[in-house]
């Protein structure tokens, strides 16, 4: 644990603040110990890290803004999680759709550790089970709602993400972070 907050220089990597650090585990980090998921957070993120609701002190967290630049991976990761679920908030989404992760990094953030059993599987046209991570092509052209751009048929979409509504992917097309239907997709390979 000391070496989190030595890393962090005596500053809370979220908000900057130098007083009362302390190590805060990252949830869900499969089999990572403390030194490879711990965040160094000051008393003020700890205590709302430990609500349910994130959105309780929207001012605080505007400091995500610039902790995720942070070159740590369990900073980016406790980062974008939060800015995920503040994602109604415009600054929010903005900051989460220019955040840079490596690809092992975002499948970290993503993950939540459980399997939701009520949620049907998310399943392509072809009623072939995705995960996230997976690659799928598009099999129609698509008009991107809020861009000036159509996403081709044959687009390959890799490193998709899953969301809450097993109709619905997110994935990169153009170097723009979009929702797909699932009708529209089919997994490759």
């Amino acid at each position: 644990m000391t070496s989190v907050i030595s890393r962090a220089d005596g500053h809370c990597e979220l908000c900057g603040a130098e007083q009362s650090l302390g190590v805060y585990a990252i949830p869900n980090s499969g089999d990572r110990d403390v030194e490879e998921c711990g965040v160094a957070v000051c008393e003020t993120c700890s205590e709302l890290l430990g609500k349910d609701d994130p959105s309780a002190d929207m001012n605080h967290w505007r400091c995500l803004q610039t902790s995720m630049w942070s070159p740590h991976a369990p900073v980016q990761v406790l980062v974008w999680r939060l800015l995920d679920q503040l994602s109604a908030e415009g600054w929010a989404q903005e900051a989460l759709e220019s955040m840079f992760m490596e690809d092992d990094t975002r499948q970290w953030a993503q993950s939540t550790g459980s399997v939701d059993a009520d949620q049907p599987p998310t399943l392509d046209s072809n009623g072939a089970e995705l995960k996230a991570g997976d690659t799928v092509v598009i099999i129609k052209d698509l008009d991107v709602k809020g861009t000036s751009f159509v996403a081709k048929r044959g687009t390959a979409v890799r490193n998709i993400s899953l969301t809450n509504n097993p109709e619905h992917i997110e994935g990169r097309v153009n170097g723009t972070r979009i929702v797909l239907l699932t009708q529209y997709v089919k997994r490759s390979g």
